[in-house]
């Protein structure tokens, strides 16, 4: 057979055990034709096949994030400035004031997740004060993680937020000593007020949402990622805010292959919603690019036990089991496959016990469940796990909150956070993702980066050598290990002849670079069913150009995606004095029970030893 495509004098680590390594592949209608030496890709050869020569370079097969929030994300990417990587504060405060100046009214500034304190050269949160000085007059609204969300004086006016406004349900507005909001809103147990009130803020029109997803999957793509599981999230709803995906599926515009979960919204009728939607689509449908994968992250409401090391863990309702049992029921019954959101092994437990009662009755029988995040699962719950065939997707938060993790439950128990090593060993299906865009980082060289290294990104080492993952593994969970939670096992995943023709070239060798060079690999070519969607350094000719950000003030103009080496060589820096932070730098900071600013707290075991004086140059 003829070839469309041939890339050679490369380095491609297939993913396939049976053949590790090859230097050259033939691509044919979207698919790896032959995979090997350039002298069998020869008889492939004809006078209108395409050859690229990738000069040595190294390449993967497509990167596979099993858990994002891909069309949320991409309906608010453009809305959004990035502190992905941002590695001091006083640059995320000038990149805050900049934009801030930039946006008309009534649109915000919104910092959505993706970052921590810990990646500060300063080691600390911002201050209200801060916040309200660099941005007076624009609304701006920042989401830390799953525990707090900063306001300034212009967002509480825009929301409406004042002395007199209660405190909703799972929330807590903080306020001064006069009874005022000051701007910091506390997840209590929950993040329902945090996501309440960034859903108050201005929403793009329809036509620069196309442009908003379209940007957003450009960015993933330049990170190598090929294709997504949207795990779908509060305030997305079904059908109505898929009619942008919809369109670009139907339009041949998606970069990105995605399979969609769908997410209950509604507290008290979550079998309402499954039983509606049962009905109205099957898992499957739709195409290579887009297709329905199943029920969740969220199966019922009372099942949710986010996770916020700053809290103790949430104790589930005693109702829990007889509102998921129904949902279980049902789904298991129309062979529903599902996933369930879970980060503590006393909720995973409780819901084990569900599962295995519906399975007595309606046999599961090969139908693909998963658990997300089960960041302290049990060697036990993890047995139980394999022995009703469900996976589990696990995520970089720990990366992002690793530290918050050691001051509430130790460094002991943070070795296992979680214990991929162990479910690999038991034989449980495990897929890598990234949970983002809201918690983690959508990078996922960051979470490659963290499963090598055991490293939170502030740099604490929170994995001894055993609990550690080999580049080779943690490629593999990235690729064939996420395409199980999809059920495509099999038709992608690895370069290998038959497969869909989705890879990336590397800017850097993944498998030989030092582990903190990790974090900044980028695709220099990223080819998905076997068409070129993204180019640069030699590679840019070959790719499609980019298309212009909409609305040209958007934040994506200056600061496109996650921070690296261009965006920063374009901007002024902004440093800090020389100065220590603490004792010459061996201190770390958390927060206090309340929410303040940074206070000094005990050292991390040490961990600040490992990066020495907190005087070194960013």
């Amino acid at each position: 057979m003829s070839a469309d495509t041939i890339l050679f004098n490369g380095r491609f680590h297939t993913v396939n055990r049976e053949q590790p390594l090859a230097s050259a592949v033939a691509v044919k209608d979207g698919k790896f034709l032959a995979v090997g030496a350039m002298e069998e890709m020869q008889q492939h050869r004809t006078a209108t096949t395409k050859m690229i020569d990738l000069q040595g370079r190294t390449a993967i097969p497509g990167l596979n994030d099993s858990h994002i929030h891909l069309i949320r994300g991409g309906l608010n990417y453009n809305l959004e400035l990035r502190w992905e990587g941002v590695p001091s504060l006083a640059d995320a405060l000038r990149m805050l004031k900049e934009q801030a100046l930039r946006t008309p009214n009534p649109q915000w500034v919104r910092v959505v997740g993706g970052w921590t304190e810990f990646q500060f050269a300063e080691k600390r949160m911002p201050t209200l004060e801060e916040i309200n000085a660099a941005a007076p007059d624009t609304p701006v609204f920042i989401l830390h993680l799953y525990d707090r969300a900063l306001l300034n004086r212009a967002a509480l006016k825009a929301v409406g937020y004042d002395k007199d406004t209660p405190n909703p349900p799972g929330g807590e507005i903080q306020r001064d000593a006069s009874g005022n909001p000051t701007g910091m809103l506390i997840a209590r147990p929950n993040a329902m007020i945090l996501y309440a009130t960034l859903a108050k803020g201005p929403k793009l029109p329809l036509e620069l949402q196309i442009n908003s997803t379209r940007q957003f999957m450009r960015e993933l793509n330049r990170l190598g990622l090929t294709s997504a599981i949207d795990a779908g999230g509060g305030f997305q709803n079904y059908p109505e805010d898929y009619a942008i995906i919809d369109q670009l599926a139907k339009d041949e515009q998606l970069t990105v292959r995605i399979a969609y979960n769908l997410f209950t919204q509604r507290k008290g009728q979550e079998l309402e919603d499954f039983q509606q939607w049962t009905q109205m689509v099957k898992p499957g449908d739709g195409s290579d690019f887009y297709r329905h994968n199943g029920a969740g992250e969220m199966l019922v409401f009372s099942a949710a036990d986010f996770e916020d090391f700053l809290e103790p863990r949430p104790e589930l309702a005693a109702g829990m089991e007889d509102e998921l049992e129904k949902v279980v029921r049902h789904l298991v019954g129309q062979r529903w496959p599902f996933r369930l959101h879970a980060t503590y092994d006393e909720s995973i437990g409780r819901m084990l016990d569900v599962f295995e009662k519906v399975n007595r009755d309606i046999p599961f029988d090969g139908l693909h469940w998963m658990f997300d995040h089960a960041e302290t699962i049990s060697p036990r719950n993890i047995e139980r796990v394999r022995e009703l065939g469900g996976g589990i997707a696990i995520q970089h938060r720990m990366a992002f909150q690793g530290e918050y993790f050691v001051e509430r439950y130790g460094a002991e128990a943070a070795k296992a956070t979680p214990p991929i090593a162990r479910m690999l060993d038991m034989g449980v299906p495990v897929g890598a993702g990234t949970d983002a865009t809201r918690v983690a980082s959508y990078n996922p060289w960051t979470a490659l980066y963290w499963l090598v290294s055991g490293r939170t990104v502030g740099g604490l080492r929170l994995y001894d050598a055993q609990s550690r993952l080999s580049r080779d593994t943690a490629l593999e969970l990235w690729t064939k290990g996420s395409s199980w939670f999809s059920n495509e096992q099999g038709k992608k995943g690895q370069i290998k002849a038959g497969q869909l023709a989705d890879l990336a070239v590397l800017s850097a060798d993944f498998f030989t670079v030092p582990e903190d060079s990790i974090k900044s690999i980028e695709s220099v070519l990223t080819v998905v069913n076997g068409k070129i969607v993204y180019g640069a350094a030699e590679f840019t000719p070959l790719a499609p150009p980019a298309i212009p950000v909409l609305p040209d003030w958007s934040p994506v103009t200056q600061v496109p995606g996650h921070y690296r080496a261009a965006a920063k060589n374009r901007q002024t820096k902004a440093m800090l004095p020389h100065q220590c932070i603490g004792s010459c730098g061996v201190h770390g900071h958390a927060h206090d029970r309340a929410r303040k600013s940074s206070v000094p707290v005990s050292d991390f075991s040490g961990f600040w030893g490992t990066l020495g004086c907190s005087c070194f140059a960013f």
